[in-house]
């Protein structure tokens, strides 16, 4: 069966900030994934199914349900957990990254697995069903109109993305397995929001918006129906640019393990947050992490507090505090200001 041509990441007109946010997220998985709000039609789901034919295939436990990663023996599930102890060596395997998509009428045992517990009353053994955590382990978790879903699963989902494992109880009988993930969310806002509590667990946030200039919506068009006329001679066109996008994530992650953490943005990180009175210290962290991320895509060695601010935009609007009903709104240019003032010397 032949694989479903899949439209090119960089052949998207436009939606620069949400391409940067996607990226970013690639480049650093830690920083917690991102939400896309706009309208329909923005290249929301387009983008993201385009996003994992960048990232380089992994090499995973050969047979594993989970596909574990291989020679990670720190982040195993249960299964292989026990077949080490018992002196089994994992074979390894290569495996592409996919996107795993959460249907809106998922259930939580759908979502995070359930423990067959007569099975393991009659046997003493555990028996465990996968669930969608387990399918998205060291893939893209792409949750379409996230607003719908109810807000246990997506607490459920960020629980598991922030620790990069999950966790299954029930009548005393307990399974764990690795679920590292990037979480891609997307939402329409006409459709409701989310919860503060929820928006503030994602790492960044971006507002997308159909194209307003006449030429790009022109080319929006002419290369989408050139794609669906004939999609291999449209993908040769962009195989080259394709490729120095793979390369180029390559290389950022590659520098993004090396970088250290230097007290210039973490000064500029928490000086931001307290200047716009943002609760919490998620922003903190996320404005160090995807400021590293931005330089490290950039080509750099280091972070600077020019990149805290270039990524200020997509991790704190959501975060800050507002009335019921009232949009969260970041003036970037008055904070530019007060940071080259502040940081000027």
């Amino acid at each position: 069966m032949s694989k479903r041509p899949v439209y090119p990441f960089t052949a998207i007109v436009g939606q620069e900030d949400m391409k940067e946010v996607l990226l970013l997220n690639v480049v650093n998985p830690s920083i917690g994934g991102v939400l896309i709000r706009g309208e329909k039609g923005t290249a929301k789901s387009t983008a993201v199914r385009a996003l994992a034919e960048l990232l380089p295939a992994r090499d995973v436990v050969r047979g594993c349900k989970f596909q574990c990663a291989w020679n990670d023996n720190d982040r195993l599930c249960s299964e292989c957990r026990e077949a080490l102890s018992e002196g089994v060596v994992l074979e390894k395997e290569t495996v592409a990254m996919r996107v795993v998509e959460l249907p809106l009428c998922a259930t939580e045992d759908r979502v995070a697995g359930t423990l067959d517990i007569s099975h393991a009353i009659s046997t003493g053994g555990k028996r465990f069903e996968p669930g969608i955590l387990a399918e998205a382990n060291g893939n893209i978790l792409y949750v379409d109109e996230v607003n719908l879903l109810d807000d246990h699963l997506v607490d459920l989902l960020l629980d598991a993305a922030a620790m990069g494992m999950n966790f299954v109880e029930r009548e005393g009988v307990s399974f764990s397995h690795p679920a590292n993930f990037i979480l891609i969310g997307t939402m329409n806002p006409e459709e409701g929001d989310l919860r503060p509590q929820l928006l503030d667990r994602f790492g960044l946030v971006v507002d997308v918006h159909g194209e307003r200039d006449p030429v790009n919506r022109v080319d929006v068009v002419k290369r989408r129906i050139s794609f669906e006329t004939s999609p291999e001679e449209f993908l040769d066109q962009f195989r080259d640019d394709q490729e120095a996008m793979r390369s180029r994530l390559g290389e950022a992650r590659s520098k993004m393990r090396s970088m250290e953490v230097s007290s210039e943005i973490l000064e500029a990180a928490v000086e931001i947050s307290l200047h716009l009175g943002v609760d919490g210290h998620r922003a903190d962290l996320t404005l160090v992490k995807a400021a590293m991320a931005w330089a490290a895509l950039d080509g750099r060695d280091g972070a600077d507090t020019d990149d805290v601010l270039k990524v200020a935009r997509m991790a704190l609007p959501h975060r800050m505090r507002r009335q019921p009903f009232e949009e969260s709104k970041l003036d970037i240019r008055g904070l530019d200001e007060w940071l080259q003032q502040r940081f000027s010397s």
